[in-house]
């Protein structure tokens, strides 16, 4: 394949002709709020076989359909009345928006989206370019995160370029996303609902929303002599968002990250500091949030993690935010990334 085209989203031809790309089997890479997608028609199995040749995806790990609007479901799911009743109350308060819900799936979603599995994950967008292409391109639009399989999520198109220029069709650049990490996916066919993978929506507010309990899936080590057959949802695999260097996380302080940098500190070394926290000697810094602000540490995560990679360090430092609300979607992040198997 030759480069990859740079569209800019802001430009009406450029998204339409992004649009022209997915109708026609091709792969495109676009902005949600969440991370940046790599899109493909979600109804051809042969365009959704290429996100994962792309990718370097394993076939057992499922991807994530994205639609325009919730009356869309009826195209890629098949909802019993009670459960179509649930899942109304779960589009009303947080769609638009980073929730991913897993639903039974029609005959006409293949195989490989699901990872041969009968739920689909289903969310729709809230980011105004992803919802401006889906219409334009009047498909249901599979698509896992943009970037080479296990590495570092990409919040910019700068980062899909990193990873997949040369393997896709485009990227449809809007500027960098707003939350930073992958969007909360939920199981709502069991009682309790079944939390997957934690996000910008958590646990405590589908439980309001909903007077339904959630449990969160706890998921079995595996190794890469023997891998599962398929994962029952996306973003649940043991090792994930991992930037190249070695990622070694501390329980987050001050004072316990000044601790854990190695004497002399050398510029091999890389930290990611939080704002107003400082520390000595000659490692390579990496400016962060504020570390009362667990939006801000999320929406520059993964660029921090990967501008600490593209300066060549060798290991990264990163402290760990309390759990609770969005730091658990933080903390399930780095500590994937910080698996070695």
């Amino acid at each position: 394949m030759s480069r990859t085209l740079h569209l800019d989203a802001s430009n009406p031809a450029d998204l339409l002709r992004a649009a022209d790309i997915l109708r026609t089997g091709g792969l495109v890479a676009f902005a949600t709020e969440t991370v940046y997608g790599l899109g493909a028609n979600a109804l051809s199995a042969n365009a959704v076989a290429s996100i994962f040749a792309a990718k370097q995806r394993p076939s057992w790990d499922p991807v994530i359909v994205h639609l325009a609007s919730a009356e869309q479901l009826s195209t890629v799911a098949n909802l019993t009345p009670e459960l179509g009743s649930r899942v109304r109350t779960l589009a009303q308060t947080f769609w638009p928006g980073p929730l991913t819900l897993l639903l039974p799936r029609l005959p006409t979603i293949p195989d490989a989206v699901t990872a041969g599995r009968e739920l689909v994950g289903v969310r729709v967008p809230a980011h105004a370019v992803a919802h401006a292409l889906l219409l334009a391109a009047g498909l249901p639009i599979a698509a896992p995160s943009a970037n080479l399989f296990g590495h570092t999520s990409p919040t910019t198109a700068a980062h899909v370029l990193a990873d997949l220029d040369t393997r896709i069709d485009a990227v449809l650049d809007a500027g960098p996303t707003s939350i930073g990490v992958e969007s909360t996916v939920l199981d709502p066919t069991q009682t309790p609902m079944l939390l997957y993978r934690p996000g910008a929506v958590t646990a405590a507010q589908l439980t309001a929303a909903t007077g339904v309990e959630v449990e969160v899936f706890l998921p079995q080590r595996s190794s890469l002599q023997h891998p599962p057959e398929s994962l029952p949802s996306p973003g649940v695999g043991i090792r994930h968002y991992a930037p190249r260097a070695r990622l070694v996380l501390v329980e987050g302080s001050e004072l316990a990250l000044r601790n854990a940098v190695p004497h002399p500190a050398l510029s091999s070394v890389g930290v990611m500091l939080p704002t107003g926290w400082s520390i000595s000697g000659d490692a390579v810094l990496q400016p962060w949030a504020h570390w009362d602000d667990p939006e801000g540490l999320a929406a520059t995560l993964f660029s921090g993690l990967r501008s600490l990679d593209d300066r060549g360090v060798s290991l990264i430092l990163c402290p760990l935010p309390k759990p609770g609300g969005l730091a658990d979607a933080i903390r399930d992040r780095l500590q994937k990334a910080a698996r070695t198997a």
